[in-house]
């Protein structure tokens, strides 16, 4: 059942503000102006998602804002888009900011939450339009099931150990591989019943954990070849594997929805938080942001820091030189690692765009066969370079809901 207020001009646009949830969607509809068109609650059945396309209808241009488009509102961002539906994500934060100020205090319902969603969307120039991409969406799922069966073999191991430990006096040692397990298991032969059951649930367990890690040995190789496929360089860095660079890739997406490389740390929880008071200046570890990214970057760190030959080691070395206590350090050398893949992420987009554009039998546009040791120009003297100033930004910015509407045809 849903709740639909009158329509007020139906020709103009509207944004619909959506909260999902699993059983239900809220959702609330505002004009350019910000004039409450409708609202309602609608079930996440075929019927409910039909009744609330048909209250859309009333208005040809519109937007759809959906809180959580990559988490639980992801089912029906898909169907949206399925449909040629034009949707933007809203942040969780920036809602919940809205909230609080509309309101003047936390307390929230699903109401609230639509109204805070569709005035963000309305106000909010840096939100990103979600677009479907196939690629991308298979090297999550691919990147996910790598993730879920590593730690089901860990799982196998972790047991493995628990009963290596109940048959062999003394204990096993830790940190061995299926094959060392596996040596060790030929070599008991226990004559109670009980230890005899322990060794064949032990031979389970590594078999298990052998199958688990054939496939994800398969599925890495998968990985690799989605990550070549997508122009990525970002396994050219060391400590980041084919694992790794596919967490990255499949997580942030579009890096254009982040405006700077200090955003860019801000989500991956790499950039500390200021805790100075008065003359002492400090900061400490941060906990937000995406906690797989982050642990991406510490596998970075640790696998550079291994190895005396690397960029990173050198930058470490160096902070600890300065005074940096160990942990401190590190911190320092996973933030500087933010930025390095930032830049590659950069980078890889801006040479996919290239790769784009159709090159004439003359090269690409604007190609000469001059060339100018002065400036990107040709015949660019030395007294006409251009004074250095800001640097010019080598994505797309986004487009405010606000203007789309107001542009649409």
């Amino acid at each position: 059942m849903h709740e639909t207020q009158p329509e007020v001009g139906g020709g103009d646009g509207v944004v619909i503000g959506v909260d999902p949830h699993k059983a239900s969607v809220t959702l609330e509809a505002r004009d350019t102006r910000e004039i409450l068109r409708a609202s309602g609650t609608f079930p996440t059945t075929t019927a409910g998602y039909r009744a609330m396309i048909g209250v859309a209808r009333q208005w040809p241009r519109r937007i759809w804002a959906v809180e959580g488009a990559r988490g639980v509102g992801r089912a029906l961002v898909a169907r949206l888009l399925a449909g040629g539906e034009q949707v933007v994500d809203v942040p969780a934060k920036l809602s919940a900011r809205s909230r609080v100020f509309d309101t003047g205090q936390g307390r929230k319902t699903d109401a609230h939450d639509a109204h805070a969603i569709v005035m963000v969307a309305l106000r909010d120039h840096r939100l990103r339009e979600v677009v479907i991409d196939e690629d991308l969406e298979v090297l999550r799922l691919l990147v996910d099931r790598r993730d879920e069966l590593a730690a089901a073999r860990t799982q196998a191991l972790n047991r493995a150990h628990r009963l290596f430990a109940e048959l062999v006096p003394g204990g096993a040692p830790t940190k061995k591989s299926v094959i060392q397990y596996q040596g060790l298991l030929a070599g008991l032969r226990p004559r109670d019943g009980a230890g005899r059951v322990r060794r064949r649930m032990l031979a389970e367990e590594l078999t298990e954990a052998r199958r688990l890690e054939v496939r994800v040995k398969e599925i890495t190789v998968e990985i690799k070849a989605a990550v070549l496929a997508r122009g990525s360089h970002l396994m050219d860095l060391p400590g980041i594997g084919p694992a790794g660079a596919g967490r990255i890739l499949a997580d942030v997406g579009n890096v254009a929805r982040f405006p700077s490389r200090h955003h860019f740390a801000s989500w991956t929880g790499t950039a500390p938080i200021d805790a100075s008071s008065g003359a002492h200046q400090r900061h400490r570890l941060s906990r937000a942001g995406n906690r797989r990214l982050n642990h991406v970057l510490h596998i970075a760190a640790t696998v550079q820091m291994r190895h005396h030959d690397t960029a990173g080691r050198v930058y470490y070395d160096r902070k600890r030189a300065a005074g940096k206590r160990p942990l401190e350090a590190m911190r320092c050398l996973k933030r500087r690692l933010s930025d390095v893949v930032y830049r590659q992420l950069v980078t890889d987009a801006v040479g996919v765009q290239m790769t784009k554009i159709e090159a004439g039998p003359g090269g690409h546009s604007g190609a000469t066969l001059q060339s100018s040791a002065a400036g990107l120009p040709p015949h660019t003297g030395t007294s006409d370079q251009p004074l250095p100033g800001p640097a010019t930004t080598t994505l797309a910015r986004p487009v405010p809901v606000r203007q789309a509407l107001i542009a649409a045809p």
